[in-house]
């Protein structure tokens, strides 16, 4: 009971609109105290008050329900209205008036989003007012009705906001799942992966087709493990995990990534210009994989009668590698969602991954201090990794 009492006192505060309802209801009628209060069959609470009259009441004071008129609202869930008690044959002689002292009186049922009872808007003041005047009448009849549905907003909002939690926490299970899943797919993926390249040592030509298209899935499939656990890494306040490390000679791991992609796409020319001795402070891995994602993008979306091409650069200071294809520019509007994860264009075909490679390749690029960006003109698109040359902090 004082659980759900709690909760309802609790719901009119943060109704911000009160405080001005209340102020606006005894600036119209003149009087004394105006208050919301939270009425069962067995108890009266204060929810807000605007007390001027020094009845010493403040959100959560009780009264004994059996000394109020809102008892009676509550019962009959019509309005009591009294411009004078004492001019009143039905309340000149009630002991409501009599215990606290007052003249004229009003008390509007309020009502939850269920139809179900709340309470009252009501006030009070020791002398007479005309609170039965039509226009008065009526407005705090509308301003009971406005509280009721602001009641009901505060409801939607905050079943709306435990969905979310209960959203938030389901989708944080099932990365926590996701990732779980890919860690325990690497051990017999592995095993498979190992079994592929004995067969393709031993069996008849033949067979090497098959063992080649086998070879071929069981990478890809250890690429999109490899991104979903970077993703879900990332998503759990992780980030992008780096190893970094002086690399004197970075063009060779970077010239294994293009040939690896020029073997899977041998119909398409890809032209790199790296520089002979690259040296660089970082995860030599991870740049791989960055320009991997940016290759297989160019390569998936680029025009197939132009050249991929790779360039590093290393000057003033600065890092850059860009990759650059042909074709159509891509749609400003466009352009912001391309670093997202699940983000895929709308031509994009089944066979084109998860829609993680550019959003995975942004997240290494922040994880080493720098920035992937893109340009995208009517004659082609440049992804530039950009960085700041750098050593490890010393202590």
């Amino acid at each position: 009971m004082q659980q759900t009492l709690d909760a309802d006192i609790a719901t009119i505060a943060k109704i911000s609109a009160v405080p001005t309802i209340l102020e606006a209801v005894a600036e119209l009628t003149g009087l004394g105290f105006v208050g919301i209060a939270r009425v069962t069959p067995t108890s009266w609470h204060a929810c807000a008050v605007l007390d001027k009259l020094g009845y010493g009441l403040g959100p959560g004071s009780e009264l004994d329900i059996s000394t109020t008129l809102c008892q009676e609202v509550q019962h009959t869930h019509c309005a009591v209205i009294i411009d004078s008690v004492s001019e009143s044959e039905q309340y000149r002689d009630h002991h409501t008036p009599r215990i606290y002292g007052f003249e004229s009186y009003f008390s509007i049922p309020l009502y939850r989003p269920s139809g179900e009872y709340f309470g009252s808007l009501c006030g009070l003041h020791r002398e007479k007012a005309e609170l039965n005047k039509a226009a008065t009448r009526n407005t705090l009849m509308l301003f009971a009705d406005l509280i009721s549905r602001q009641l009901a907003s505060e409801v939607v909002l905050d079943e709306a906001q435990a969905a979310l939690s209960d959203e938030m926490k389901t989708a944080k299970l099932r990365e926590q799942f996701i990732a779980m899943l890919g860690h325990d797919i690497r051990t017999p993926l592995s095993t498979i992966m190992n079994g592929t390249e004995i067969l393709r040592l031993r069996a008849p030509e033949s067979l090497k087709p098959l063992l080649d298209t086998m070879h071929r899935s069981s990478h890809r499939i250890a690429s999109l493990i490899d991104d979903v656990t970077d993703f879900t890494r990332g998503r759990m306040g992780g980030g992008i995990s780096l190893n970094l490390r002086h690399e004197s000679h970075l063009e060779t791991s970077l010239q294994q990534a293009i040939a690896e992609l020029q073997s899977v796409f041998p119909q398409r020319q890809i032209v790199a210009e790296l520089p002979h001795g690259i040296a660089l402070f970082c995860d030599a891995p991870r740049l791989v994989q960055l320009l991997s994602n940016l290759l297989k993008n160019a390569i998936i979306h680029g025009s197939p009668a132009a050249p991929v091409q790779v360039e590093v650069q290393q000057a003033n200071g600065m890092f850059e590698l860009s990759v650059r294809n042909s074709g159509p520019a891509i749609p400003e509007e466009k352009q912001a969602q391309l670093f997202k994860p699940f983000w895929r264009a709308d031509n994009a075909t089944g066979g084109q991954g998860l829609g993680l490679g550019l959003f995975i390749a942004s997240e290494i690029a922040i994880s080493h201090g720098g920035v992937l960006e893109v340009i995208s003109t009517d004659n082609a698109t440049t992804f530039t990794y950009r960085a700041r040359i750098a050593g490890p902090v010393q202590a």
